[in-house]
C-alpha cells in the first residue's frame, strides 16, 4: 500500500481536529503542530469541507473543527476524501477490471487487497488515534515483528 503526502498530511491534521475536542483550530495552527505546508494544508482542509468530515468559520474566532464526533470518522473517510477510493488498478475499481489467461486470478486479489485495508481503516477512527487507544486487534497486528520486516 502506497499513501501519498495528501493522505498522509490529512490524516495528521483531522487528527489533531480530533485531540481538539470540538473547538476550533486555525490552519496555521494545524500546520505548525504537524510540519504539514500552508498551502497544501489549506487545499487539503477544502476537500475534508466538501465531504462533510470538517467544518470551517472564517474571522477571529474562527477555525476548523470535526464535523462529526472522531469516534465516527474512519481512516477510510479520511482517506476517500482527498484520494478516492482505498484500492483501484490504474484508476480502476478492482470490481471492474477484467483479466485473461494466467492473469485471471488477479481482480480476486486486488479485491482481497482492498477487504484488507477496508478492515483495518474503517474500523481504526479519528478518535483511536487522537488517545493513542488503538483497537486491540490493530494493536495486535502491529506488534508482530513480521509486521515491521522491510
Amino acid at each position: 500500500m502506497r499513501l501519498s503526502a495528501r493522505v498522509d498530511y490529512a490524516l495528521r491534521a483531522a487528527a489533531e481536529l480530533a485531540a481538539a475536542n470540538g473547538g476550533p483550530v486555525t490552519a496555521e495552527q494545524l500546520a505548525r503542530a504537524q510540519a504539514i505546508p500552508g498551502k497544501f494544508l489549506e487545499n487539503i482542509l477544502t476537500q475534508l469541507r466538501r465531504a462533510s468530515l470538517v467544518r470551517s468559520q472564517r474571522g477571529p474566532v474562527g477555525g476548523y473543527w470535526l464535523a462529526r464526533p472522531a469516534a465516527e470518522i474512519s481512516l477510510a473517510d479520511v482517506i476517500r476524501a482527498v484520494d478516492g477510493p482505498l484500492a483501484n488498478v490504474r484508476g480502476e475499481r478492482p470490481e471492474h477490471i477484467d483479466y485473461e489467461g494466467a492473469a485471471n486470478s488477479l481482480q480476486q486479489v486486488w479485491i482481497a487487497l482492498r477487504a484488507s485495508e477496508r478492515s483495518i481503516l474503517e474500523r481504526v477512527t479519528l478518535e483511536h488515534v487522537a488517545t493513542n487507544k488503538l483497537p486491540e486487534s490493530i494493536r495486535h497486528l502491529a506488534e508482530d515483528p513480521e509486521a515491521w520486516a522491510s
